[in-house]
């Protein structure tokens, strides 16, 4: 009977193990990370946010979705042949990475609430299609302000 239960046990530590290794597998979702964040100070009552998510995961999500108490009205953009429109969602590549900059994808507040200040920091929050909301707190900077491109 020992051995049995010795076996029944392997069995149930087994079991488990696979069992967690199933939820906890790198590539079965993403893993994203904000760098770059920023947003120029805003000339007008509207601005635009630019920022880099990055994706370690295995798994493609999308930026769906972009929410602040800065603007009730914010929405995220494309430029494509010198005209900007809005769109529902942006790709981001699994092992890759979205880049939202000056003269390309971008994020728009429409009708602020306040003008931020250069120093002054912005709360916005990042919905995606699978992985669970990012909150950034990004730093407003000069209106002409473009970091260099590498």
């Amino acid at each position: 009977m020992n051995r049995r239960t010795t076996a029944l046990t392997a069995a149930v530590a087994l079991a488990a193990s696979l069992a967690l290794t199933g939820c906890s597998s790198s590539d079965d979702k993403p893993h994203l990370e904000v760098s770059g964040a920023f947003i120029p100070q805003p000339v007008m009552d509207m601005a635009g946010g630019f920022l880099t998510i990055k994706n370690d995961g295995g798994t493609a999500d999308k930026l769906t979705s972009v929410t602040s108490p800065l603007s009730d009205d914010v929405t995220i953009h494309e430029s494509k042949d010198q005209k900007m429109r809005e769109v529902t969602s942006f790709d981001i590549p699994a092992n890759g990475e979205l880049k939202l900059e000056r003269g390309g994808n971008h994020i728009m507040f429409m009708e602020l609430k306040s003008k931020p200040k250069q120093g002054d920091k912005v709360s916005i929050e990042l919905h995606f299609e699978k992985a669970d909301p990012i909150k950034v707190d990004v730093p407003v900077e000069a209106p002409n302000h473009n970091p260099q491109q590498h």
